[in-house]
């Protein structure tokens, strides 16, 4: 994936990588990093975040930006919109995030990404007596990005801060004050305009008062400039450092890259759960109809952004790519539409609405399950829970999975076993790719040992219910 990743960013005219994600998703509610990182284990995530930088170096002029310390993955909160907290001590933190960096710090890496992240043990171990309206996160806070990153971990690469306008860094003084501070306490760089004119005055200002000093300015230019002149690009035009259409256009359309995307998807998709010998493999014999039940999450700001841009709608989505994909394997699927959705539908025609399609669920279950063999519940929720809708007999949430066979699919977040337990057949694909569901339906119509992936974090959620 490294190498993959440094051919494609070079030939976009990119030079750095804000990657690998080393954060360790140890709560799986973190829903900022659970799809990002690369598991729960400190060990695994060293292992993979080294080899993707090994293989983004393979490309020459392309840096290597690790994010987000000093590490996220506990604080069930999102940086971008509060508080984020890492609650490790000094030994405990050594002994897991601090292992990942120091290995990619061992191994070359050229820049470290700060993220908004406070470490309150950490503090007071160092700190006794600080207050907690006094625990500033690490891209303000001297004691972790020098202290704590330069210091005790021996980084000397480039800082640059997660973005500046998420609320985990906003909430904690003026961004006059902000900026300035950042760069004090270590960072080399903020990510980010808010209006560049005043962001450039709030920093001329704080250099001309004294705020940072000559000594951190010429630091900190020192390693963006030391970083830059490391892989010569001092002395190229901007004809040198962007490639070229034809360039560009070899590296997205490369049939290497394709074949390995694909191979990644068919050693990724993972049978998590499986109560129920006999339900795999899929045959149309034996279940031929098949309902695929479509279940999303609670909207968020990047939801709304793709439907105002059709990014959204110019897709496919998950449910009707897998439909497509098992009727050609000689199944009949279809997708389920819901009661609300009917009701929404009539509202949008200027029908009369009928209260009692609310209640069309609740009927004889010989009437529900006459009409599909097999039902598939197929999570999309990108953030949140799943918005399962009507719970009084509809489809949408699978209270009959003691009735026939159903078989859970998230395309998305790896973690709705919390909030379906019932599911006796459970898979994590981890993205909705045409790749991916080309994979999934190939390991669904050949059965359990068609499943190559393993578990990267503990997708029962530390539930004992989700696993009976």
């Amino acid at each position: 994936m490294g190498r993959v990743s440094g051919v494609q960013i070079k030939a976009t005219g990119c030079n750095m990588a804000f990657a690998p994600i080393v954060d360790i998703t140890y709560n799986w509610e973190c829903e900022e990093i659970i799809t990002r990182a690369f598991s729960n284990d400190h060990e695994k995530v060293a292992a993979m975040a080294k080899a993707y930088m090994d293989g983004l170096h393979e490309t020459e002029g392309v840096f290597c930006c690790a994010k987000h310390f000093p590490g996220n993955g506990q604080d069930y909160r999102d940086a971008h919109l509060s508080n984020n907290i890492n609650s490790f001590g000094l030994d405990k933190w050594m002994e897991t995030y601090g292992y990942v960096y120091k290995t990619l710090i061992d191994g070359g890496m050229e820049a470290v990404m700060g993220g908004h992240i406070m470490l309150p043990e950490y503090m007071r171990e160092i700190k006794p007596g600080i207050t907690d309206a006094e625990m500033l996160p690490a891209t303000l806070c001297p004691e972790i990005m020098t202290g704590l990153l330069r210091d005790k971990l021996g980084f000397n690469g480039m800082v640059v801060t997660d973005a500046s306008h998420m609320v985990g860094m906003t909430n904690k003084m003026k961004r006059a004050d902000m900026l300035p501070a950042a760069i004090n306490a270590g960072c080399d760089m903020f990510l980010f305009f808010n209006d560049p004119a005043e962001d450039y005055a709030t920093m001329l200002n704080a250099y001309n008062t004294g705020i940072i000093s000559e000594e951190r300015m010429v630091e900190a230019l020192t390693r963006i400039l030391g970083l830059k002149a490391s892989k010569g690009m001092h002395k190229m035009t901007p004809d040198q450092l962007c490639g070229t259409d034809e360039e560009l256009a070899a590296a997205l359309n490369n049939e290497e890259f394709k074949a390995y995307s694909a191979q990644v998807s068919r050693d990724s998709v993972t049978l998590v759960k499986y109560l129920d010998e006999g339900v795999l493999p899929l045959n149309p014999e034996k279940t031929k109809r098949i309902m695929i039940v479509p279940i999303k999450g609670t909207s968020g700001p990047m939801d709304a952004l793709m439907a105002m841009f059709g990014g959204a709608a110019a897709k496919k989505s998950p449910a009707e790519k897998l439909c497509e994909r098992l009727n050609a394997k000689g199944f009949e699927a279809f997708i389920y539409e819901s009661p609300l959705e009917k009701i929404q539908k009539q509202m949008a025609a200027g029908e009369k609405v009928s209260a009692n399609m609310y209640f069309a669920g609740k009927n004889a279950i010989a009437d529900f399950t006459s009409k599909q063999d097999l039902v598939i519940s197929l999570f999309n929720v990108a953030n949140g829970h799943p918005a399962f809708g009507v719970s009084k007999g509809g489809g949408e949430i699978p209270w009959y999975v003691h009735e026939q066979p159903v078989v859970g699919i998230s395309v998305n977040l790896p973690t709705m076993l919390a909030d379906a337990p019932m599911l006796r057949t459970y898979i994590n694909t981890y993205d909705s790719r045409d790749e991916t569901m080309d994979a999934l339906v190939d390991a669904l119509v050949a059965g359990v040992d068609a499943f190559k992936g393993t578990d990267p974090i503990d997708s029962f959620c530390g539930m004992w219910d989700t696993r009976v």
